[in-house]
């Protein structure tokens, strides 16, 4: 057996017999790793079971094999017949419609709650074979075919269950939508395509395909989107085999100007919404193992404090550096081990947990399971935390000779250790660095949040610094107590540098969260309701507007009257080259992912500014010009005099870049990407979209909204402040998560608070029996301590609160572009916070500190 390799046998000797004293002083290293792998592994694995219940429901939740979408037209014959040939068909039209209640049946819900009267709806008009896959559940059970057929003259229609509170009615009541009245015969409990559809700003009513030409809201120009679920051959299921399909069909009708979509990613939206979260939330938990980091350094360091005498007798006795690393490195390894499966045991359970507790709540079909991806890199980053901060702390111990190592109970001795331990310190931080980057789906938010969090760390590092520095040259105090607290603030071993980085990373994460949404909370639902739009009227037919408008602008209260031309088209091409080849910046993508809606007209739109080339005259009646958003110009690499494609009602038109917008979002009101010259546009079949502006309460904007929807059938109305508040309960419901998991990250920090507060406890110790022993009272003590960790919480607050603000107003002001509001309570609350749980923890350790007797203290010393 060679040197090396007895060494390496006697140290893993040495430390299996002195983990044999048990995990004394390493219980907070096991808790910072445990909590730190198992927010990243149940993240990772909830997410894994939602993106494979994604995958795995991929025909359900599509409705088919292969889904195809058409706005405002149905599919031609030939187009029929073609993707008709061999396969099963559903076929559906969906679109927003008013939905309101009719005769007297409806004026209470079935819970006895007043209703409206009448509100938006997501209206689905499906055919007899509706569902092609999956199941259509209804309450009371029936099948679909009874709920939506005729009965007594009368179609039925189902509807979500939230929809009885809204308009007041109940089983059995008639609903108006349209023109055509239906009897409510069931409630939806699920429909298998529904997460497929994406966001909705009503509740769902379902009604037949033959009723829905009753209804009168189809109109040239009207918003309706036309699906195809296609159910291919079962010997013609297998993936290859729906890719050739699709690319046949793209190759036989290349500018139908239909959006493909297949089983193998049936809801492209929502799995890149799970996706994404899923990111921010995992380098949330990183955040939260890296701040963990502090503590297992600093509990390295108390064990090894703890290990001092027996450290000074291997050396005395002729062992070298490298055997003490190793019986040390050894030791953390193998209670690195016992963390991190703590931690991964909570990952494997944690979505058996979220479908228990909130299964409901979840749109999507999860697949809960155990999935060793997430969990594996779980384990990496526990392996690769431990290793980058208990390496410094264990080469120190290395280098520090044994009369030194005496002496550093007292007077810590500072060096750096060997450069090859610094590069193994560095190069584990890498790793981790590097992992959580090469493995995101987005990479260049992955860097930003990787970079910011370790400016953040560095920041509080240096804040530590300059505590201990500002406490050494504070201006001598008569309180002795005070003075007592400041030294003990800078003294050496003080655990400053420890509670700044602990508490600190992660009330930075919270504060910068939480002002991020307190902006965007109280943009959307605060200020923009007193300057936007009361109602957007929606498929409004061109020979209505000067009805509409008498109708409106004759009501009091009414404000203002705006209306635009609208269309929707998917852009097709930019610069020549085809959407699905073209590359643009990853802000950008959106534009590409779907229709857009489109307008045209012969001035510039209110809300914009030109930024480059010229708006054309308003006489121009040459070939198409359109004006791009500036923003979206710059991501899609576009300047004045390039061309872009716009696929419209199967049309593909080809229009030249006249100049580009700066575009103000915020007002609410009109505005589009793409506005085109009149000319062609205005050939096409469209409708109208138009914004109210009013003064009054909210019955009077119900009275106005009643009275167009009487009159004109057809015409949806969208009340901004109920969208508002669709979008703003999305966003309380991601701020929840986000808050939910940086709570780890808090946690974190104060487990690391808790355990250098342990690692200091032997000093406090004999700092308490000296104050007693010079007749210091138990009172006294207590208020050196609550000035010295009073002072700590602030500080590390008034730091965090700093950092979080800066970060949450480049985010609002530069990444979102919108005005930033100062929030001061939450600062207030998080200081107030972290000052208290400093002080507390500092005392609970403290009294434990004055419950040990002098005189065994004075005799150890």
């Amino acid at each position: 057996m060679s040197g090396a390799d007895a060494s390496l046998g006697l140290a893993f000797r040495l430390a299996r017999r002195e983990l044999r004293g048990g995990l004394k002083g390493f219980r907070v290293f096991i808790a910072c790793l445990a909590l730190g792998v198992a927010a990243i592994a149940s993240v990772g694995s909830v997410s894994a079971a939602l993106t494979r219940g994604l995958a795995e429901g991929g025909q359900d939740i599509l409705g088919g094999d292969v889904a195809l979408r058409l706005i405002h037209r149905e599919a031609g014959a030939g187009e029929l017949a073609h993707i008709s040939d061999g396969t099963r068909i559903s076929i559906s039209a969906e679109m927003r419609a008013m939905a309101r209640s009719a005769g007297e049946g409806g004026a209470r819900g079935a819970e006895g709650t007043e209703g409206r009267g009448q509100t938006l709806v997501e209206l689905k008009a499906v055919d007899g074979v509706y569902p092609l896959y999956g199941a259509m559940t209804l309450e009371p059970a029936m099948p679909l075919a009874d709920a939506l057929g005729m009965r007594d003259g009368r179609p039925g229609v189902a509807v979500e269950p939230n929809l009885l509170g809204r308009l007041g009615v109940g089983i059995g009541d008639l609903i108006r939508i349209g023109e055509e009245t239906f009897e409510l015969r069931a409630t939806i409990a699920h429909e298998p395509d529904r997460v497929s559809d994406g966001f909705a700003l009503g509740p769902r009513a379902m009604i037949s395909r033959e009723a829905l030409a009753g209804t009168g809201l189809v109109q040239p120009g009207s918003l309706v989107q036309y699906h195809y679920r296609i159910a291919l051959p079962a010997s013609a299921r297998a993936s290859e085999d729906v890719a050739a399909w699709t690319a046949a069909l793209h190759a036989r009708f290349p500018d139908a100007g239909w959006r493909v979509t297949d089983r193998s990613d049936s809801a492209p939206g929502v799995r890149r919404f799970v996706e994404r979260v899923a990111l921010f939330l995992s380098l949330v938990g990183l955040t939260a193992l890296v701040v963990g980091g502090v503590g297992v350094a600093n509990a390295v360091k108390s064990y090894l404090d703890g290990k001092r005498e027996t450290i000074a007798t291997f050396k005395c006795l002729g062992a070298p550096g490298t055997l003490i690393f190793r019986i040390y490195m050894i030791q953390v390894l193998a209670l690195a081990v016992v963390g991190i499966a703590i931690g991964l045991a909570a990952g494997m359970v944690a979505p058996f947990i979220v479908d228990a507790v909130a299964g409901d709540m979840i749109p999507i079909p999860a697949e809960m399971g155990l999935y060793g991806g997430p969990l594996l890199l779980a384990a990496a980053y526990g392996v690769l935390t431990a290793l980058a901060f208990a390496i410094w702390p264990l080469a120190r111990a290395r280098e520090v000779p044994a009369a030194g190592l005496f002496r550093d109970i007292v007077a810590p001795v500072r060096r750096l250790p060997r450069p090859v331990y610094v590069a193994a310190t560095a190069g584990a931080l890498f790793v981790l660095a590097a992992l959580a980057v090469v493995l995101a789906e987005e990479r260049f938010f992955a860097i930003w949040f990787v970079g910011a969090a370790a400016c953040v760390f560095a920041v509080l590092a240096l804040a530590g610094q300059g505590i201990m520095a500002l406490s050494a040259r504070a201006p001598r105090v008569n309180s002795p107590e005070l003075r007592l607290a400041l030294a003990n603030i800078h003294r050496p071993g003080a655990p400053t540098s420890a509670v700044v980085l602990s508490l600190g990373l992660g009330l930075t994460l919270l504060v910068t969260v939480s002002l991020i949404n307190g902006n965007l909370t109280g943009e959307i639902t605060g200020e923009l309701p007193e300057r936007s739009p009361a109602f957007f009227f929606v498929d409004i037919q061109p020979d209505q507007t000067d009805a509409l408008e008498s109708l409106v602008t004759g009501t009091p209260g009414v404000t203002a009257f705006n209306r635009v031309p609208m269309l929707r088209g998917k852009i097709a091409a930019v610069k020549g080259i085809p959407a699905d080849k073209v590359e643009v910046a990853p802000d950008a993508q959106w534009a590409l992912s779907g229709d857009r809606g489109i307008t045209y007209s012969r001035s510039l739109p209110e809300g914009s500014t030109l930024v480059r080339g010229r708006w054309w005259a308003e006489d121009y009646d040459g070939p198409p010009l359109v004006s791009f958003g500036e923003e979206l110009a710059l991501g899609f690499g576009i300047d004045v005099g390039d061309t872009i494609t716009v696929n419209v009602l199967g049309r593909e038109i080809t229009a030249e870049v006249a100049n580009t917008r700066a575009i103000d979002w915020t007002s609410l009101g009109i505005n589009f990407v793409l506005v085109f010259s009149p000319g062609t546009m205005s050939a096409a079949p469209h409708t109208v979209l138009a914004t109210v502006e009013m003064e009054g309460s909210p019955e009077d904007e119900e009275a106005l909204e009643r009275a167009v929807t009487s009159q004109f059938p057809n015409i949806t109305s969208v009340r901004v402040r109920e969208a508002l508040q669709a979008v703003n309960g999305l966003l309380e419901n991601f701020a929840m998560a986000v808050r939910a998991t940086g709570g780890v990250t808090l946690a974190a920090g104060v487990l690391v608070l808790a355990g250098a507060m342990a690692a200091g406890f032997r000093s406090r110790v004999r700092d308490a029996v000296v104050l007693k022993v010079l007749g210091a009272t138990r009172r006294r003590i207590l208020g050196i301590y609550v000035r010295e960790y009073a002072a700590l919480g602030l500080a590390t607050a008034l730091v965090a609160a700093l950092a979080g603000t800066a970060g949450a107003y480049v985010v609002i002001t530069v990444v979102m572009e919108m005005p930033w509001r100062f929030l001061p309570g939450t600062l207030a609350l998080t200081v107030a916070a972290a000052t208290l749980v400093t002080v507390a923890l500092g005392l609970l350790g403290t009294w434990r500190a004055l419950s040990v007797p002098s005189a065994s203290v004075l005799r150890a010393d």
